[in-house]
């Protein structure tokens, strides 16, 4: 039966539904797990109040700051396929560290992208800056050794910095604030080019950087590279965030002169913090406000700590701690294990939600948690629980999307996403399903724009050294 409460109420699909025989159980069960349903009445609110954010964050006026910074990335061209020459990237995020070389070759030969991994210790992710930004300066070194005929020339490097900043030109950010699990005070409020240039003067490198950019604004550049009606970058992964080509003139609070002949700029919305601030208080759950509570940052980015790869796991993990602990599942039994915040991962989460009939993935999740015995409706409770959470997932960033659609208004769009969280076997086609009927009618497509943030730096790079030779 159609539930009018909620979108596609009649599909299992979208409104996930519980089949077990007990009614005075199942009721139960939907008193905890159901508060992850949000209904119609909840999405409309959600989107009026992220509209009157977006508003905020790019207002001039300061009484009016709200939660979204809306951070001009001054990066005012996108590709136009026909950049040429060789440009360094870096890629420094939360669980990923990369160096790319970008070898562009114009519109009639395809580019070329030489990609490297290294690990970041995680002793120097805390603490002072200096070993962190000195092992980044002796992997970009390691890397060269590769190509060794590139370090006699002159290097451009765009600088993937997925952290919160306030930007104050393309190749000026200064952090905000850590994220994830990093905590380098002495970084704070500072330009994080500054750090990485000296470290690679220090080791005598022909590398200049020329851009400091977000993630979302490499998939985005990195989207229109490959789609020309990109306008929305978006990653998904361990944390989330969305950038988008705004129309200069709306941008109240950029008041510098050297602007008035542009007229688009990318903004990163920073939308991961969406609600710092309390203002989508009403759909939180008891588990939302304890995970950001027992979080390295409490009270910051507290949107995507509602969905995102890093804590999807552990939304789960709670709520079957909590059915566990009210003897609705496992017949009450809590083991060790199930108390253990990493003992569920987002990996697993996806997997059980791509489930089958032999519920093969959810019986090694139960085997993972200590358990030997348990009955068939435990795993359909268990299934259930990680369908409504990656719903949720999905509708929170489909909110978002279909506004910035509706807002951007063009006839055509793309949407370019990174991040492991896309690669939910669901996630692609809720998120389309979920958009269609939010926005107004706009045609979109959305693509995985698979290591967009580091590809994305080196083709921000030549743009940086195409505006720099305009000038």
């Amino acid at each position: 039966m159609k539930d009018e409460n909620y979108f596609f109420g009649d599909s299992e699909f979208h409104n996930p539904a519980l089949k077990i025989e007990n009614s005075e159980k199942l009721g139960k069960i939907h008193q905890i797990v159901d508060q992850y349903k949000l209904n119609k009445h909840q999405v409309n609110k959600i989107r009026n109040v992220f509209e009157e954010e977006m508003k905020n964050g790019l207002s001039s006026d300061q009484t009016r700051k709200g939660c979204l910074q809306c951070e001009n990335t001054f990066v005012t061209d996108l590709p136009t396929g026909d950049e040429k020459g060789d440009y360094l990237s870096l890629d420094l995020g939360s669980t990923n560290f990369r160096v790319l070389l970008s070898r562009l070759k114009g519109r009639n030969e395809e580019a070329q992208f030489i990609v490297k991994y290294y690990d970041i210790p995680l002793e120097i992710k805390v603490g002072q800056s200096q070993k962190l930004f000195e092992h980044i300066a002796n992997c970009i070194d390691d890397f060269l050794n590769d190509v060794p005929e590139l370090r006699e020339v002159h290097l451009p490097l765009g600088f993937t910095f997925s952290f919160p900043m306030v930007q104050k030109a393309i190749n000026i950010g200064l952090l905000v604030t850590w994220t994830k699990c990093y905590d380098l005070p002495d970084v704070i409020n500072k330009n994080a080019v500054e750090f990485l240039q000296e470290a690679l003067n220090k080791k005598n490198l022909n590398v200049d950087v020329v851009a400091i950019l977000n993630d979302t604004t490499g998939t985005l550049v990195k989207g229109a590279y490959s789609h020309p009606d990109c306008c929305i970058g978006l990653i998904l992964g361990s944390g989330f965030n969305a950038c988008y080509v705004e129309k200069a003139e709306r941008i109240e609070k950029w008041h510098d002169e050297k602007h008035e002949n542009v007229k688009n700029v990318l903004i990163d919305i920073e939308c991961g913090a969406f609600g710092d601030d309390g203002c989508i208080d009403f759909i939180k759950t008891e588990e939302d406000f304890e995970i950001d509570k027992e979080s390295l940052f409490p009270g910051s980015f507290t949107f995507e700590k509602m969905f995102s790869g890093t804590f999807v796991g552990d939304i789960v993990r709670r709520i079957l701690l909590k059915l566990t602990s009210k003897g609705l599942l496992f017949e009450g039994k809590v083991t060790e294990k199930l108390k253990e915040k990493t003992s569920v991962t987002s990996a697993q989460v996806s997997l059980i939600d791509n489930e089958n009939k032999d519920c093969v993935e959810t019986r090694k999740l139960v085997a993972d948690l200590g358990y030997e015995k348990y009955e068939e409706d435990d795993l359909r409770i268990i299934e259930y629980v990680c369908a409504v959470v990656s719903v949720r997932g999905a509708l929170l960033v489909s909110i978002l999307m279909a506004y910035l659609l509706d807002y951007i208004d063009r006839e055509n769009a793309t949407i370019a996403i990174d991040g492991s969280l896309f690669a939910h076997p669901k996630y692609k086609t809720l998120m389309t399903d979920f958009i269609s009927a939010l926005s107004n009618g706009k045609k979109f497509k959305l693509v995985s724009a698979k290591d967009g943030s580091g590809k994305g730096a080196g083709l921000v790079a030549a743009i940086a050294e195409r505006l720099r030779t305009r000038k």
